[in-house]
């Protein structure tokens, strides 16, 4: 497949220009100087698409775009971990040991860490599961998780492509912790950890809440995230052959000093 060249001066220029009419509360120039940027970058590095729809304007996306997630992902690897668990207060991959451990679920003989990231989840419950298989966009995020000698294997790949592809044993154990904000609709991600997993397999993931009053089944938040509907989530679990165990309610992170309400999530594959 030819690479399209990109003329990164205007790229740069456009959403420089949209970011500053965004900020300045110019929403009608701001979206037209996004699709400016989409038309110069139709693979969207820079996650327009999800800006637009954050700002209330165009479709909803079904997922943030592929480039833009490991565009985001790859930059950050470093400083990752400093940013989400210090500044953002992420806890989730405690948040779940503790729910687990609290439920009397696991051990288990095989964990798939969808949306590994460097290896928080891994980490987390690394005790937990016997073999451990971690996936995730970023080739960055992957060296750093690989460096930690927390998996067994490792691959680079966008979630949903892998469980359409894997053919290796199914898992007892799916996480999915800080995956949601980047998918919209979420039949594939269900479908596929349902046909990687055992019966009576757990799948278990974190999302953050759209309220039931706005009556969508998800949306865009006002940080480029992505939304769910609790009972979004509920109706697609069943629709794809899993009974919820557990729903908690939680604070995903800290986002400009308030928190994200969300909620994590543990559910049966139905046998």
């Amino acid at each position: 497949m030819a690479m399209t060249k990109i003329d990164e001066e205007a790229l740069a220029e456009a959403y420089n220009r949209a970011l500053a009419l965004e900020k300045a509360g110019n929403i009608d120039a701001a979206v037209e100087a996004y699709r400016e940027v989409l038309e110069i970058d139709p693979e969207d590095h820079g996650g327009a698409a999800v800006r637009i729809a954050s700002m209330g304007r165009g479709e909803t996306p079904p997922k943030a775009p592929d480039a833009y997630v490991e565009t985001l992902f790859d930059q950050h690897a470093e400083s990752f971990e400093d940013i989400l668990v210090a500044q953002l207060g992420y806890e989730v991959p405690t948040l779940l040991l503790q729910r687990l451990q609290e439920l009397q679920l696991g051990p288990f003989k095989r964990m798939l860490d969808l949306g590994c990231g460097t290896g928080l989840t891994g980490g987390t419950l690394r005790d937990l599961a016997e073999d451990i298989t971690g996936i995730d966009l970023s080739e960055n995020m992957v060296e750093i998780a690989h460096e930690k000698d927390l998996y067994e294997t490792l691959y680079v790949a966008e979630v949903e492509d892998f469980l359409e592809d894997n053919d290796e044993d199914a898992f007892d154990l799916i996480t999915a912790t800080d995956v949601l904000p980047y998918l919209g609709a979420l039949e594939p991600l269900f479908f596929g950890a349902a046909e990687n997993m055992v019966a009576g397999g757990l799948f278990a993931f974190s999302s953050e809440e759209l309220a039931a009053s706005d009556g969508r089944p998800f949306a865009v938040g006002p940080h480029q995230r992505f939304v769910h509907s609790e009972a979004y989530i509920r109706s697609r679990l069943a629709e794809t052959g899993f009974e919820v165990i557990d729903i908690t309610e939680i604070n995903v992170r800290m986002q400009e000093g308030k928190p994200s309400p969300g909620h994590l999530v543990i559910a049966k594959l139905k046998g």
